[in-house]
C-alpha cells in the first residue's frame, strides 16, 4: 500500500513539474483531462477620457481620467496534443461563458467534451457581460422578475410544465442552477463592439472556429466580416442579427411572439462573400412548429428557423458551404434553445465533431 501511495504522489508531482493540470471528470468512467496550459486574457475595447489633467491631491475629479472599457473577458484551456484550431465560444442573451461549461445537473459541458476531443477551448464573456462588464456607456441594470419568460422562450416547456420528452433535467436543483446562470448587460447590447472584441480575441487565440449561441449569432457573422481567422462556424439556434446582400433582404417574418416581427440588416456585398469562403453550420432543436401557433415562444422561433434557411440558402447561392440542422428532421428530439447542454449534449456534441471531420478541422 505503501509503495502504491509513493507512485501516487510521484506521478503527480511528475505532472506538476511538467506544468500540466488534471481535471477530473464527473463520470467515473472517463479518463483524466489533463490541460497543457490555460488562462485568461482581455480583448479589444476602447478607451475613453475626460478632459482637462489629472491631478494627484484631488482624485476623485475626473479631468483627466480614464475608463478601459468594450472589452471581451477570454478563458482559454489547451489539451495536451491539442488539434491545430481550437474552439472560440461566444455566448447568447442573458448568458455568460457560463452556457458552455457544467449543465445545469452537473454534466460535462461542450467545453469539457471537446476538451477531451482534442481542441483547445477559448471561453468568452462578451463586452457588457459577465466578467467583461466594464461598459463605456452608462445603463440601467433592473432587477425584473423574467424568469418565467426565459423557461417558455428558451423551451423549456409552458411555465410551470416542462414539454413531453424535453431534453432538460427536470429536478429542482438543475432549474435553480439553470436560472441562476443568467446575468444582465452593464451597457447597451451593440454588435458591432462584441464583433470587434470576437477579432481581437481571434488576433490573439490564432485561427479558429468560432461557435456561438442565440443572439450570439449576429455579432458571429460580423466577425468572419472582420477576421480571416476564423476558419468555421458553428452557430447554435442564431436568434437575431442574421445578414443579407444589399438588395437581397428578405421581408420581416410577422411571429405572435412579443418581440414582434423579425427581420434581417443589409451588408455590402463584400463584407457577405466573406462569409462564403468559411464552412457554417446552424442548429436549431425541437418544439419549433411549421406553421404560425398562437404558442408565442414556439412562434418566436418558428420564424427564426425560417430566416437562418433564407441565410444559408443565400450563402449557398453565392457560392458558399452553410448548412442548417433541425434536429426532430435527423430524429434527435426533445431539444431546448440549449441544445448543447441538455441531456443528450453528448449525441449533439457528436454530431458537431463529425461535421468538423468531414470539413477537415479537425487535425
Amino acid at each position: 500500500m505503501q509503495k502504491l501511495h509513493k507512485r501516487i504522489c510521484l506521478g503527480l508531482l511528475s505532472m506538476a513539474f511538467a506544468g500540466t493540470v488534471m481535471f477530473a471528470s464527473n463520470s467515473a468512467l472517463a479518463k483524466p483531462l489533463v490541460i497543457a496550459e490555460q488562462g485568461s486574457f482581455a480583448a479589444g475595447g476602447t478607451v475613453v477620457q475626460t478632459a482637462g489633467e489629472f491631478d494627484y491631491t484631488k482624485p476623485t475629479n475626473p479631468a483627466g481620467q480614464t475608463l478601459h472599457g468594450d472589452h471581451a473577458y477570454v478563458f482559454y484551456q489547451r489539451p495536451v496534443h491539442a488539434k491545430k484550431l481550437p474552439l472560440v465560444f461566444l455566448n447568447g442573451a442573458g448568458q455568460s461563458a457560463k452556457t458552455w461549461e457544467s449543465t445545469p445537473d452537473g454534466r460535462d459541458g461542450f467545453q469539457n467534451i471537446f476538451l477531451r476531443k482534442g481542441y483547445s477551448t477559448y471561453l468568452v464573456d462578451q463586452p457588457r457581460r459577465g466578467r467583461a462588464g466594464q461598459s463605456t456607456v452608462a445603463a440601467n441594470v433592473p432587477a425584473a422578475t423574467i424568469d418565467q419568460l426565459w423557461y417558455s422562450n428558451f423551451r423549456l416547456g409552458n411555465w410551470p410544465d416542462f414539454y413531453p420528452g424535453v431534453q432538460f433535467p427536470q429536478d429542482k436543483a438543475s432549474l435553480e442552477q439553470f436560472f441562476r446562470q443568467m446575468t444582465p448587460n452593464t451597457g447597451a447590447y451593440d454588435e458591432g463592439v462584441i464583433a470587434k472584441a470576437m477579432a481581437a480575441t481571434f488576433a490573439k487565440a490564432g485561427d479558429g472556429i468560432l461557435v456561438t449561441h442565440s443572439q450570439g449569432g449576429g455579432p458571429g457573422w460580423r466577425t468572419v466580416m472582420l477576421s480571416d481567422k476564423v476558419k468555421a462556424v458553428a452557430a447554435f439556434e442564431p436568434g437575431s442579427g442574421f445578414v443579407f446582400p444589399k438588395g437581397e433582404v428578405p421581408d420581416p417574418l410577422p411571429s405572435t411572439s412579443p418581440f414582434g416581427a423579425l427581420g434581417a440588416s443589409a451588408v455590402s456585398m463584400e463584407d457577405f462573400i466573406k462569409l462564403t469562403k468559411v464552412p457554417i453550420i446552424i442548429y436549431y432543436g425541437d418544439y419549433i412548429p411549421a406553421e404560425m401557433t398562437d404558442e408565442w415562444n414556439k412562434d418566436n422561433w418558428r420564424v427564426r428557423l425560417i430566416m437562418a434557411r433564407k441565410f444559408a440558402d443565400a450563402i449557398n447561392r453565392h457560392g458558399g458551404d452553410a448548412t442548417v440542422v433541425h434536429l426532430p428532421e435527423i430524429g434527435i428530439y426533445g431539444n431546448t434553445h440549449f441544445l448543447f447542454s441538455d441531456l443528450n449534449n453528448v449525441e449533439i456534441a457528436e454530431h458537431f465533431a463529425k461535421w468538423l471531420k468531414e470539413k477537415h478541422l479537425d487535425k
